[in-house]
């Protein structure tokens, strides 16, 4: 019952029994308690390190237990200097931590200034998140563009996900429409779902996007080249602008399905809609393609099923039957 003050079972059951019967001895304390001499003896020498026990005035060369209400005191101001010095180690540690990074700041190519700091290379990149996500407290919001995300970024992104989501933090993140034809990609969204985070998709985003707790953003540098590093960002101008395009995004995004074998739609999905209003706007099946984050031949083979489904001999007549059933 005492061991969060520093007395273990032995040594309090051993403070009890003496205080049941003060003038009994070692031996009567092992028939007492059923303990080994040596057991009881390790007990008295902790009682005594604790100054549980005290000389006694009436018998000269025996120790005696201290009162209850002396003990308990004795106990807890122990731990009151145990706490206040381990506080001061920790102001040292915080202290030391600090000079450390000022000193490491100054031969880093990514230090930060001002509100912004320049991640260069992946590795940078995960070092920012992981500290990043130990600090979160409310919500992640997050835009993955382009299809299939690569094994080593799902590898990298699952612990710290796991834990944000573990310690109730809200996790929203919009993924491409294509996901859907990139299994390992779908399996996380619907893993992360299954913790508790939301997932949506949506035919065309806008850049890569990470906002944490509305505070911090991080974004690619170049856009068209995720390994050239990125920008963090505290300037709260920026980041109230870069949540202000997740919540457009995610408004017009649809949750992701929580049946993978679910029944075709009987009308245009978000993507195909997309695709067909890209392409309606002349742009080339590769610069579609592109858009939407998926290869030219899956363009080609969603052109060809829409082709199919409204008996269409080229896409031309396509997109006269589309317009005249009020698809676009």
């Amino acid at each position: 019952m005492l061991e969060l003050l520093g007395l273990d079972a032995t040594a309090e059951a051993v403070y009890r029994g003496m205080l049941a019967d003060p003038e009994g001895g070692v031996a009567e304390l092992c028939d007492r308690l059923g303990l080994p001499e040596a057991a009881v003896r390790a007990a008295l020498d902790r009682l005594a390190d604790l100054t549980l026990l005290r000389t006694s005035r009436e018998r000269p060369g025996t120790l005696r237990p201290v009162s209850p209400e002396r003990g308990l005191e004795i106990l807890l101001r122990r731990q009151e200097e145990e706490l206040a010095r381990r506080q001061q180690e920790l102001a040292a540690s915080k202290a030391a931590v600090a000079r450390a990074l000022g000193e490491y700041a100054k031969v880093r190519a990514d230090t930060p200034v001002s509100d912004h700091e320049r991640l260069l290379g992946l590795d940078a990149i995960q070092d920012k998140l992981e500290v990043l996500t130990a600090r979160l407290t409310t919500e992640v919001l997050a835009v993955m563009p382009g299809g299939a995300q690569s094994a080593a970024s799902l590898a990298a992104s699952r612990p710290l996900d796991e834990d944000a989501l573990r310690r109730g933090v809200s996790l929203r993140t919009i993924y491409q429409d294509s996901i859907h034809d990139a299994p390992e990609t779908l399996d996380y969204a619907r893993w992360m779902a299954g913790l508790g985070g939301e997932v949506r998709t949506a035919p065309v985003l806008p850049p890569r996007l990470l906002v944490f707790d509305r505070s911090t953003a991080v974004l690619p540098i170049d856009p068209e080249n995720t390994r050239a590093g990125a920008l963090c960002t505290r300037e709260p101008g920026v980041v109230a602008s870069l949540v202000a395009l997740f919540e457009q995004t995610w408004e017009t995004a649809a949750p992701i399905a929580d049946d993978p074998d679910g029944a075709p739609p009987l009308t245009l999905t978000a993507g195909e809609r997309e695709l067909l209003r890209l392409l309606s706007t002349g742009l080339t099946d590769d610069a579609a393609a592109k858009r939407l984050g998926v290869s030219v031949r899956t363009v080609r083979r969603q052109m060809a099923v829409l082709m199919e489904r409204l008996d269409a001999a080229s896409r031309f007549e396509a997109g006269l039957k589309t317009a005249r059933r009020g698809w676009l």
